[in-house]
């Protein structure tokens, strides 16, 4: 195993700056995901600790050992890393077996050893039975685990993700994602992945970084990451969620146009953005809830209803729930509503578009 230490990284492309002051430390055995949108650096920062690119400053080590920095560039076939690709990139003319020996092959280990190590990562993989098969007669899920396979069996430190679900269909991304997690633990491996899902983020990791525009947004496990996001765009990317502006009042917030308050005890001040996540509502009678409006449009989904509910003056929330709570609730009902949590963000500049900050 092997921690990964990332001090002060900057990446820049001529003029554009694809990283900036990218610190952080994953440990020993963890699982760490770097989310985004796309082009936001996560892929650079794979790279870079892959050692396919080279930072513009700053510095990676691998436990106690520089890796990467201005004097000290060690090359990616002496990191002890494995690499799996958003393509497969499993050779078409070998079998399963061979493909998953290559890197022991140009070792030169001995056979029985390969033979030994490649039949069981196969095992892990639930491959066994495909050893002599090629590529081309496997699924895109098999041939995903081939690559993962390849990377594991010579036993790296630290094995690095790039995307690599994103070409399978969904319900093959599910199971995928619980199997890669299980070998991680298996083998005790450190992994850094990269997605844009945030629900492969979610189930997968032991800690989240979120990237936008190459600057770490916020650092934390799933958990923390959903309930106690740090800014709108971190709430935004990660769960579905709702935003409003208001005002802080004397314990309230007083939300703008619609006339309603939410109440308020924390340390904000003035202006303020509100997210209300839709899962965090529930319906009650008219009257009883901290919030009052129109069904706008009502979605039966089998296991919830998901419905969009006019505030007044065209502020709208969304509200998902389970459908026996939902009894009742139809298109133009009025609708009581209690807000169980809500996220409050200082708004960053008076009389700008708040969502711009979202981008």
């Amino acid at each position: 195993m092997a921690s990964v230490t990332i001090q002060n990284v900057t990446k820049s492309f001529g003029n554009t700056v694809v990283l900036d002051g990218f610190d952080a430390t994953f440990a020993n055995g963890e699982f760490v995901t770097l989310l985004g949108p796309s082009g936001c650096g996560k892929t650079t920062m794979l790279r870079i600790i892959a050692g396919f690119e080279k930072p513009t400053s700053g510095s990676v080590l691998f436990d106690d050992k520089v890796v990467s920095s201005g004097k000290v560039f060690l090359q990616p076939e002496k990191r002890d890393i494995g690499m799996v690709f958003q393509s497969y990139a499993v050779w078409p003319h070998m079998t399963v077996f061979d493909n998953v020996a290559y890197p022991l092959t140009i070792k030169k280990v001995d056979k029985a050893t390969v033979k030994k190590k490649v039949e069981r990562v196969l095992e892990a993989v639930h491959l066994i039975q495909y050893a002599q098969r090629i590529p081309s007669q496997l699924s895109g899920g098999q041939q995903q685990r081939v690559a993962l396979a390849r990377a594991l069996v010579a036993e790296p430190a630290l094995l690095l993700l790039d995307e690599p679900l994103s070409n399978l269909d969904a319900k093959l991304r599910e199971s995928m994602r619980f199997e890669i997690k299980e070998i991680q633990r298996e083998y005790g491996i450190t992994v850094v992945y990269v997605t844009h899902d945030q629900t492969e983020a979610m189930a997968m990791s032991d800690r989240i970084v979120v990237i936008n525009r190459g600057v770490i947004q916020q650092i934390g496990s799933p958990r923390e990451i959903y309930t106690a996001p740090v800014n709108p765009f971190v709430a935004d990317f990660v769960g579905k969620i709702e935003f409003l502006e208001g005002v802080v009042k004397a314990g309230c917030i007083e939300l703008n146009g619609c006339n309603q308050r939410l109440p308020y005890e924390g340390t904000l001040k003035g202006d303020v953005i509100v997210g209300i996540r839709p899962e965090q509502v529930q319906y009650v009678p008219v009257g009883e809830g901290e919030l009052t409006g129109t069904v706008k449009t009502h979605f039966y989904l089998g296991d919830v209803d998901d419905c969009r509910i006019d505030l007044g003056d065209g502020k709208e929330i969304r509200v998902i729930a389970d459908p026996y709570e939902s009894m009742g609730v139809s298109m133009g009902a009025q609708v009581g509503l209690k807000v169980r949590n809500f996220h409050a963000f200082p708004k960053q500049e008076s009389g700008v578009d708040f969502r711009k900050i979202l981008t």
